[in-house]
Formats: structure tokens, C-alpha cells, sequence
């Protein structure tokens, strides 16, 4: 965790060099009452109090490092998942409303978890594993299940399933998922050993499709003469006819049927069956020879 700045309640901030120090400062700050958390959510809803909101966001800094704890088996660093959560303890403190009679603590919950969970799918691998919300609710679901249980059996896959209202194909697909891990696409440093073993990366025989020069040179002169068969074609064309195709087909502006046959004095069908007759012409003259 970087040096942060942890406010007082008088009126100063400390500054905090470690974690430790951190859970140490917040633990010493004395909770609110039910009758000073009132007053000061009034003052912030009433009149914009940022006095009042930065009491309330301290007094409770001690509840989301207890959170927090709870989120270390992810292999997340404390003081990150810390951050992360009292960013949703101050989002809490803003839509917080006291006339709802309950206290900021309970309220703040979600708001904590809910940053603390898109931190931990942010981060937890390269590729994500959950996008949807069904998807997230079933990360944290199995990755609590197996920390007991280990591989689902058929019967655990279905109770998971029917809890959270996926097919059980969904939940064998993230279990699945959660026990893959990440593969560094270049190769790793060499190690010093005398084994004949190696270990290979992706980088070494995953084929690059753009790096072979015989294959580059074969697709640019295959559109080279593409380009060739098409300019041909259309120069084979009436005026009209290739009117129509440049300008329907080949410019920015694309006018519609309607009017190109107000401006040759035509039906929008008769436009559209001079477009249809010259296109097939062109795809018959580029077609390769049989």
C-alpha cells in the first residue's frame, strides 16, 4: 500500500507509510453513536457538509479493512482491496439516507463489497472470467465452494445451479475457467539447469500468419489483380451501368435508387435492374478461370 493520508478527527491528516500503521490509525478512531451519525448524515444531506462526510467516512475506514479481510484468499494485495473498498464506503456516505432509519454501516455493505468485487474481477486474472452479473455472482459463489470441496461433483454442480438460477452447463463452464491459469505468451527467462527439459511458450509455435514474405507476396498479387479484373470489367460496361455501380457501390455518398431514376428519368425498378445486371457481369468477368 503507498503512503496515504489518513484523516483525524481534529481537524489534521497523518500521514501512514505502511499497512500496518494504517489498521492501527483507523482502529483508534471512536465509533459514532446513533445520535452523531444522524447529525452529521443530515448535515451532509441538508447542506453539503464535508466536514460532516469525512467524519462519517473515517469512523467507519475500520469496517472495510474487516471486509477487506475477508477477500485476501484471491491473491490480491490487503491494502489495494482496502482502497477499493473505501471508494464504496465514500460513494456510500453520499447516497446515504438517514430517514430510512438504518445505520450507514448496514447501507455501506454493498457499496464496499461491490467495489472490492470488480477490483478482484479486474485483476484476479488477464482475461477475465465474469462479465455478466449472473457470471459474477457464480466467481464468488464457486470460488467459496471449492475452497471446501475442490472439483464440484454432478450433484453440487445442479444445487449451484438451481441457487442461482443458471444451467449447470454455466456453472461447469466457470469452474472450469476458474481452474485454468495464465500462460505468458513470450518465452520465460532461461533457467540454470543441467535437465534436458524445456518449456516452451505460445510465442514459439504459434504460427504468425502475417510473417511469411511467400504468403504476403501471394495475397498482394492476388489483390493486385483483382483490382486489375474489376477496373477491366467495369470499363466493359455502358456508361450508365457503370455509372450506377461507381456510385452506388464504390463512392462515399451512395444515392438511393429513387434518385438516380429521377435523374435518368427512369423507374427506381429499372435502376435497380440495370444495378443487379451489372453486377453480375462483374462477378462472372472476376471469377478465376476453370
Amino acid at each position: 500500500m503507498t503512503t496515504a493520508l489518513v484523516p483525524r478527527l481534529h481537524n489534521f491528516l497523518v500521514p501512514i507509510d505502511s499497512l500496518d500503521n494504517y489498521i492501527q490509525a483507523v482502529n483508534q478512531v471512536p465509533m459514532l453513536s446513533t445520535e452523531e451519525e444522524q447529525e452529521l448524515a443530515q448535515r451532509l444531506r441538508l447542506h453539503n457538509d464535508l466536514e460532516a462526510a469525512q467524519r462519517l467516512i473515517v469512523a467507519h475506514l475500520r469496517f472495510v479493512v474487516h471486509i477487506a479481510r475477508g477477500y485476501t484468499g484471491y491473491g490480491l494485495p490487503l491494502g489495494d482491496l482496502v482502497q477499493e473498498g473505501n471508494v464504496g464506503l465514500m460513494k456510500a456516505v453520499k447516497r446515504f439516507d438517514p430517514a430510512h432509519g438504518v445505520r450507514l454501516v448496514s447501507f455501506a455493505v454493498h457499496w464496499v463489497r461491490a467495489e472490492i468485487h470488480e477490483f478482484i474481477l479486474r485483476n484476479w486474472r488477464i482475461v477475465k472470467v465474469a462479465t455478466t452479473k449472473a457470471q459474477r455472482k457464480l466467481f464468488f459463489k464457486l470460488r467459496g465452494a471449492k475452497k471446501r470441496l475442490g472439483w464440484l461433483n454432478g450433484e453440487e454442480v445442479n444445487t449451484v445451479a438451481r441457487e442461482l438460477g443458471v444451467s449447470p452447463d454455466t456453472v461447469l463452464e466457470m469452474e472450469s475457467r476458474l481452474n485454468g491459469y495464465d500462460v505468458s505468451f513470450d518465452p520465460a527467462p532461461e533457467a540454470d539447469s543441467d535437465d534436458d527439459h524445456e518449456t516452451y511458450s505460445p510465442s514459439a509455435y504459434l504460427r504468425d500468419e502475417q510473417a511469411d514474405p511467400a504468403d504476403a507476396l501471394e495475397r498482394d498479387d492476388w489483390e493486385e489483380q483483382a483490382t486489375g479484373q474489376l477496373s477491366a470489367a467495369l470499363e466493359r460496361l455502358d456508361p450508365r451501368s457503370r455509372d450506377i455501380v461507381q456510385r452506388r457501390w464504390l463512392n462515399e455518398d451512395k444515392p438511393t435508387l429513387h434518385e438516380l431514376a429521377a435523374e435518368y428519368k427512369v423507374s427506381a425498378e429499372r435502376i435497380r435492374q440495370l444495378e443487379n445486371n451489372a453486377m453480375k457481369k462483374l462477378r462472372a468477368a472476376c471469377l478465376p478461370a476453370t
